[in-house]
């Protein structure tokens, strides 16, 4: 009988879901000390488990407690193996590995722990090293020695909070990772842009071409909201709005699934109180997910609101409506263009939108006459920052506003205004804005993602802008906000200044 039992638990060692299944303990929810079991979404996920994955996903689902446990397994069962994981911030830190890998390795069943292998040779706050020479760490980065199993935790705002970090991700941690080693990148949607976009967004190519994936190729894994057996409530006791019924009835054409009524209502109170960021922390589809709005989002809500009154569209040029530029003059940066007109109903019509960095003046002025060539636009106000006056060293002590003019571009001056009023001004302005999506696509996405700069330390975002890729795009926007004199401003001033004139001349 002793033998049966011994030839039984061999065996059931030797199975890696029994063990994931049986012999781990994590904190659940509610603060009680539960037995590991994978959910549905985690067994779904290693059964399709590729050597490098990406993950997109509902809030919730339990992926960085399910890779600790994996990761601890991997040790505990391997000698030589090192396994790393990343998280968003140095408090995250400390808490996956206390509560999910420390955790959960202080609580094996006593049987394993007497086996010599397994016992911790040293032990710290990030990492657990065991006497088989296995490893378990969790850190802020990786770069030195070899992983064989990686795992990132929320990359996507990693990369939108510290986009450095997620630079030293793609270049000093994932290169660690041998051919036969396994990588999850795993987070919600944070915007289109940044690697866990451009990850997701080339596994996503990947797919839908039926592209064979080797090994360095990261395979798509998504899971919305609604495979979540608890995301649900009571039916009659949640009226859905026009727009909730609008909105599942076009999820059902699309997806050829239909929500049950307790699914619906459950998502009716959760947007209710998430709004606009619903769909991005429990999406449907991935499209939706990285459409939605950036957390710390100056212009979200107004840029999503364009998006839904069809503001964002084909806007086709109006030859009898002059063109206006806006710039943002960056020394050694990116400089944008946003060309727009004005109609007389007072709307604004932004057209298109062009970018470079490491020009002179007069490559710009060049883009101009291309331009006008090209789409025959009849320019009227360029306007640029306050500073463009400055003088230069190294110029012959000319500013750049004298440079332009000896390239035909007169710019108007933007008056000299705090950040935060332009921000306004901005947000004044953009319920009258419509936009050319596919001219403007790099413009808008720059205003989308133009954010407030996140303070590491008190874990909350500052009152001021963080200045990356796009908030380059949004100043130069700004300036149009700030700048730009309707024709009707212009002849109103010119009237007073003209009255004044006379009145001082009778005097």
């Amino acid at each position: 009988m002793r033998s049966v039992i011994y030839h039984d638990m061999k065996r059931n060692l030797s199975n890696r879901i029994w063990r994931l299944n049986n012999l781990y303990r994590i904190i659940d929810k509610n603060g009680d000390s539960v037995r590991f079991q994978l959910n549905v979404e985690q067994t779904n996920f290693i059964t399709h488990l590729h050597y490098r994955n990406v993950i997109l996903k509902a809030r919730q689902l339990g992926f960085t407690t399910f890779s600790c446990i994996f990761g601890l397994d991997l040790c505990i069962f391997n000698s030589n193996t090192r396994v790393g994981i990343i998280a968003q911030t140095l408090e995250d830190v400390k808490k996956i590995y206390r509560d999910k890998v420390q955790y959960a390795y202080n609580n094996l069943p006593p049987s394993l722990l007497t086996v010599p292998g397994l016992l911790p040779q040293t032990e710290n706050a990030q990492e657990l090293l065991l006497n088989n020479n296995s490893s378990i760490a969790v850190g802020l980065s990786f770069r030195s020695g070899t992983l064989h199993f990686l795992h990132v935790s929320e990359l996507g705002k990693i990369a939108a909070r510290f986009p450095q970090r997620a630079k030293e991700v793609k270049t000093g941690a994932l290169p660690t990772v041998p051919v036969d080693g396994i990588v999850i990148f795993e987070s919600t949607a944070e915007g289109d842009h940044g690697l866990f976009f451009d990850t997701c967004d080339e596994a996503q190519r990947k797919d839908r071409m039926g592209d064979a994936l080797t090994n360095l190729d990261f395979k798509f894994h998504f899971f919305p909201w609604y495979q979540r057996a608890d995301y649900v409530l009571p039916a009659k006791s949640v009226t859905l709005t026009a727009e909730q019924h609008a909105y599942f009835t076009e999820m059902e054409g699309t997806l050829g699934f239909r929500f049950s009524p307790e699914q619906k209502a459950w998502y009716s109170v959760m947007e209710n109180n998430l709004k606009e960021d619903m769909k991005r922390e429990y999406p449907t589809t991935p499209e939706e997910a990285f459409a939605q709005t950036v957390e710390g989002a100056y212009y979200g809500k107004h840029m999503a609101q364009a998006e839904a009154q069809g503001r964002v569209c084909d806007v086709p040029f109006e030859p009898l409506l002059k063109v206006h530029t806006s710039w943002d003059l960056g020394v050694g940066d990116t400089t944008p263009l946003w060309f727009f007109q004005y109609s007389p109903q007072g709307q604004r019509r932004y057209i298109n939108y062009y970018e470079n960095s490491g020009e002179g003046l007069d490559h710009y002025a060049k883009v101009l006459e291309e331009f006008s060539e090209k789409y025959g636009y009849r320019y009227d106000q360029h306007i640029a920052p306050h500073d463009i006056r400055v003088r230069e060293i190294g110029n012959k002590a000319k500013s750049r506003y004298e440079s332009a003019l000896e390239l035909g571009i007169k710019f108007t001056i933007c008056p000299s205004v705090s950040v935060e009023d332009g921000i306004q001004s901005v947000r004044n302005i953009l319920p009258s804005c419509v936009f050319d999506k596919s001219n403007c696509a790099e413009g808008l996405k720059a205003l989308r993602h133009y954010r407030k700069k996140w303070n590491e330390e008190r874990g909350c975002f500052e009152n001021k802008p963080l200045h990356d890729w796009a908030s380059n795009g949004a100043d130069s926007f700004r300036y149009s906000a700030v700048g730009f004199k309707p024709p009707e401003a212009r002849v109103t001033q010119t009237y007073a200044t003209t009255t004044r004139g006379k009145k001082r001349g009778r005097r």
